[in-house]
């Protein structure tokens, strides 16, 4: 089922106050579950287009935008502790099974 969509293309925004539900274990920072507003300007074209996916993921655009915040935290928090893993190992060093059997001094001998 195709979907045609006939609005003037413009480039007005309109802003939009929706309360965005944000999981505590997504935002590890903080301990409450308290909920805020958030407000996003976004033009109509792209409004009605979310409208469109929220309805048919049968959720809302605050939804959507939830669900989309929480991913982007989410990777955030997996690159930061995979970067901090990453320079654990490099300042650890890695044993590579060779022996240094010469010491500095007689390699730069003159």
């Amino acid at each position: 089922m195709s979907h045609t969509l006939s609005y003037p293309l413009t480039t007005r925004k309109i802003r939009v106050t929706r309360k965005i539900r944000v999981m505590g274990c997504a935002m590890a920072t903080t301990k409450s579950s308290a909920k805020q507003n958030v407000t996003v300007s976004l033009n109509r074209q792209t409004i009605q287009r979310a409208k469109i996916i929220a309805a048919r993921r049968s959720t809302s655009i605050s939804g959507l935008l939830a669900h989309q915040i929480e991913i982007l935290v989410g990777e955030e928090e997996a690159y930061e502790r995979a970067e901090r893993q990453a320079l654990k190992l490099l300042d650890q060093g890695f044993h590579l099974g060779g022996m240094i059997r010469v010491g500095r001094d007689e390699l730069h001998e003159r």
